[in-house]
């Protein structure tokens, strides 16, 4: 999977310019430009970046992911629904109850 963005489309509303997005995220004008042309891809530091430059907006608005071309044969036919932020907690809740019930014996030694 690759990881994209929106920062490019929404930043007009809040910053002049690429120099001052740049800016506001932290990061060096060439980066953004490198990004946005696909040069490259995008790293922790940008999305860092864009979490400062719109503290307003949740990340799945300013990021989306896209299937890699490696990843096409992997991939299941249908698509799987977006996870509501407030189902993660309850995911979570559920997968640690049951890996905790299970308990775990150590081996016995003759």
């Amino acid at each position: 999977m690759l990881v994209k963005t929106r920062v490019f489309t929404m930043y007009n509303g809040e910053y002049r310019n690429l120099s001052e997005l740049a800016e506001a995220m932290g990061i060096s004008v060439s980066q953004i430009y490198r990004v946005r042309e696909g040069k490259r891809q995008i790293n922790q530091k940008f999305i860092v970046g864009a979490i400062k430059a719109f503290p307003n907006h949740r990340l799945d608005d300013l990021f989306y992911l896209i299937p890699d071309s490696a990843d096409e044969g992997n991939l299941p036919h249908q698509q799987l629904p977006a996870m509501k932020s407030t189902e993660g907690p309850n995911v979570k809740k559920r997968m640690t109850s049951t890996t905790e019930s299970t308990p775990v014996q150590s081996p016995k030694t003759n």
